[in-house]
């Protein structure tokens, strides 16, 4: 068996409002793909940010090839070849995608002015590999989030890594796209590249990895072959209890028209939607990435302009211009970028909650908030979320990805919202939050609020949504419904299997 390439001793962490790691110790062989599993808040990214240099462990050692270490910063960590694709982009919006793959290390010319063209190729090859179509000049703001995420694991790859650590990449992918990095990553441990994959989703650890690692509550408490353990077994040592089905029962909608959308097009991103959203009802949009599911929802919002087409809300017409308006018209929308759009990770648990609905805290003629009532009904969230945070003052910054997105999903729904359009709701979220989201969502279904859900994971549009849009190039290329949503249906509407078959 070869020498740990990787290893940490007694690594533990602390923020100052209690350890978030306690005393890991961890081994990495050269050519293994490590799974990484635990609940949210359980220290999992914590670990792999001081592998790559963004925090510093309050105490323990971390060893590469034998050698004690120090990683200061990303730059030493990568000086150590050890690269992260992390969970929350880390893109600069207004720089085309080649200079975000080559920030900080750009490639130059003997007369040390910038090879702009040689990183353009590099990563054109780059994107290849992940059989991504993009334009390498084309500028980060204009990109979904799947295609951020593209870019964040070519920027990993742009470098001869020897550690690769990839903090949940599929969240934003659709089974597609999954399966080519699957290949990926497979070709890179035949290579000799070490892989440390974090994920939520136990059959992709179960599939794709050698080893796995549970840790809960800050320490290691399962180490052994994947091959050894079920996915079953992997949620239990994670959560510490037995666990159910995973997804509610499913409600019965109302025949009330709530929303309703007629022929709604963008030029170049939508063309002619139509569709109808019931009382209660809990309708799912799929398709690959780029179909125009966010699109349609942005439109929505007011955030993009329709050049033809109406939005009916309770059958009157709808003039959504910016997203206030659709605040004003009982629509909420929980965004897929959740630090981009969602929170803002330097405010309070609280101030992010009550963000867009700050105003109905406001009980006296000088507009002066009623502290008491905004911390009870945040309170509440935060018990009823199970948001892991040690007071409603902690910064976001502070929680974990998956506490981030409950509190992005209570800041959603403080606006009390008749239609709740729901963006990959579960992105970064650990099973058993996952259980906790679908079951609130399910019972604002049965309180008569209709919601939009918008998912890349097929298992989650099967198992929470009462009829399916399939999207494809911007159109609906289908709906779906009762024992037809399945994911031969929807893949052969996104795909275009279904059109090709009749023609």
């Amino acid at each position: 068996m070869p020498d740990a390439i990787l290893r940490v001793e007694k690594i533990s962490k602390d923020f100052g409002s209690g350890p978030v790691l306690k005393d890991v110790d961890l081994e990495v062989r050269p050519g293994e793909i490590l799974g990484i599993i635990g609940e949210n808040g359980a220290g999992k990214s914590t670990l792999m940010k001081i592998l790559a240099g963004i925090h510093q462990p309050t105490s323990g050692k971390v060893y590469v090839d034998g050698k004690a270490v120090r990683i200061a910063d990303p730059i030493a960590a990568r000086a150590l070849k050890i690269s992260l694709v992390p969970q929350e982009f880390n893109l600069i919006r207004d720089l085309p995608v080649y200079n975000n793959v080559f920030l900080g290390a750009e490639l130059r010319k003997p007369s040390g002015i910038l090879d702009k063209e040689a990183m353009k190729a590099r990563t054109r090859e780059l994107l290849a590999q992940l059989s991504v179509d993009l334009d390498p000049e084309a500028r980060i703001e204009g990109l979904s989030a799947a295609e951020k995420q593209m870019v964040e694991i070519c920027k990993a790859l742009a470098f001869d890594s020897r550690v690769l650590i990839m903090d949940e990449p599929t969240t934003m992918l659709t089974k597609y796209e999954i399966e080519i990095l699957f290949r990926l990553v497979t070709k890179l441990r035949s290579e000799g590249m070490t892989i440390l994959y974090i994920s939520h989703k136990l059959k992709e650890v179960k599939h794709l990895c050698d080893r796995v690692v549970v840790l809960r509550d800050g320490e290691l408490v399962h180490d052994g072959p994947t091959s050894e353990i079920t996915i079953v077994e992997m949620a239990q040592k994670m959560v510490g209890r037995e666990l159910g089905s995973i997804f509610p029962a499913k409600g019965k909608p109302g025949d009330e028209t709530v929303f309703e959308a007629r022929g709604v097009t963008v030029p170049g991103v939508l063309e002619d939607i139509s569709f109808q959203l019931r009382k209660g009802e809990i309708l799912g949009l799929a398709g690959l990435v780029g179909a125009g599911r966010t699109e349609l929802a942005e439109t929505v919002l007011g955030l993009r302009h329709k050049s033809a087409g109406t939005f009916l809300k309770d059958g009157r017409e709808l003039d959504l211009r910016e997203p206030a308006d659709a605040v004003a018209a009982g629509i909420s929308y929980l965004s897929e970028d959740r630090q981009g759009a969602g929170i803002i990770t330097t405010f309070t648990v609280t101030r992010n909650v009550t963000l867009v609905s700050l105003g109905e805290y406001c009980r006296s003629f000088f507009r002066l908030i009623d502290k008491k009532t905004e911390r009870t009904k945040v309170q509440g969230y935060v018990d009823s979320f199970h948001i892991k945070t040690d007071t409603l003052e902690r910064r976001l910054e502070n929680l974990s990805g998956g506490n981030q997105q409950k509190v992005s999903l209570a800041k959603a729904i403080d606006t009390s919202p008749s239609v709740l359009i729901v963006d990959e709701p579960t992105r970064g979220v650990d099973v058993s939050a996952k259980h906790e989201i679908y079951v609130f969502i399910n019972e604002l279904a049965r309180k008569g609020i209709s919601c939009l859900l918008i998912s890349s994971e097929l298992e989650e549009i099967i198992g929470m949504c009462d009829r399916v849009l399939v999207m494809r190039d911007g159109r609906i290329a289908g709906t779906l419904e009762g024992d037809r949503i399945t994911e031969e249906q929807i893949m052969y509407y996104a795909t275009g299997v279904q059109e090709e078959a009749a023609s």
